[in-house]
């Protein structure tokens, strides 16, 4: 493994021996993958670039995932980003996943609607997009940005609507980080919703950045049916207020993909897609950055440590 910088041959060691020790382990709360067990990886990101470049065409992704606010159909800039992706990502032939996420309009990012009113902006994107399929309920609801954080209960009512309006439809149960709440929240969750989800969202960038099974491990044990990491990735950089600790370059990302499909990903069947965050930055400003592309729009390494995987078959495009 290629040392990423900063990080001391200390550090190195122990991540050798840690994989060397879990190459021969499975968690007790995992079930042994088979080995022709790939699952299908997609991109998450906001940008339509991704559908045009020659890079995102080799990859073979047929699958994207974007958040959209639960009042976008009620018009403005929202509704015309929503119609320009979808537009793009349908020319594409990209099967595109939507998960509701706060209101971007002024003084109502806090706002939390009741489950009727996301019922009626749900079956509003349906009847405009009657092809899109694929949603989830919530992005991130356990995170305290979130007017969920406290109410999974809410969240629970906002699933159970959903359900009732479209039966044909993939809805999948909140999208979670995997955080240290993520147990008890899920699992009051569940003791509400009156549907059991298929299919559940984690988002697990601490495990796949800091080289850990913790938070996939305790998800899978939480729920039953699918789970769809809708958001991971290896962190190239990033501005917070609190930082978890560890190493922040292209290399560390690169080595933090491989993690994710190396001992993330066996560690069960269950796991069924992968939606990497995301294509690539757009400022040099930005304060979030796992992108498989630089700035310039040149595939990192972490690019070429999907590739390889959708190459060899341990993942699929």
């Amino acid at each position: 493994m290629r040392r990423p910088a900063g990080i001391g041959a200390g550090r190195v060691r122990r991540l050798a021996l840690l994989l060397a020790l879990t190459a021969f382990a499975v968690p007790s709360t995992a079930v042994a993958a088979p080995a022709h067990h790939a699952p299908r990886v997609g991109i998450a990101d906001q940008k339509t670039t991704m559908f045009t470049d020659p890079l995102f065409a080799d990859l073979g992704i047929r699958q994207a995932r974007l958040v959209v606010p639960w009042d976008a159909m009620r018009g403005g800039v929202e509704l015309a980003e929503l119609r320009q992706w979808l537009a793009a990502a349908r020319a594409a032939k990209v099967t595109p996943l939507l998960s509701f996420g706060h209101s971007r309009r002024t003084g109502r990012q806090r706002v939390r609607p009741t489950p009727t009113q996301l019922q009626r902006e749900f079956r509003r994107i349906r009847t405009a997009f009657p092809w899109v399929r694929e949603f989830v309920v919530w992005n991130e609801p356990n995170h305290c940005s979130q007017p969920l954080c406290k109410t999974p209960e809410i969240a629970a009512r906002y699933f159970d609507a959903m359900t009732r309006a479209c039966r044909t439809c993939t809805i999948l149960g909140p999208e979670v980080l995997d955080s240290p709440n993520l147990r008890s929240w899920v699992r009051r969750f569940r003791a509400k919703a009156k549907h059991e989800p298929k299919a559940w969202g984690l988002h697990n960038y601490i495990d796949a950045n800091r080289f850990k099974t913790n938070g996939t491990r305790t998800m899978l044990a939480a729920t039953t049916g699918e789970l769809w990491l809708t958001e991971t990735g290896g962190i190239v950089n990033r501005t917070a207020t609190v930082k978890i600790p560890f190493e922040e370059s292209p290399a560390h990302a690169a080595d933090a993909v491989r993690w994710l499909f190396d001992r993330l990903v066996p560690l069960s069947p269950r796991i069924r897609r992968v939606y990497l965050y995301h294509w690539n930055p757009s400022t040099p400003t930005d304060t979030w950055d796992s992108a498989l592309l630089d700035l310039q729009g040149r595939a990192r390494e972490s690019y070429r440590v999907v590739k390889a995987r959708i190459a060899r078959g341990t993942a699929r495009g």
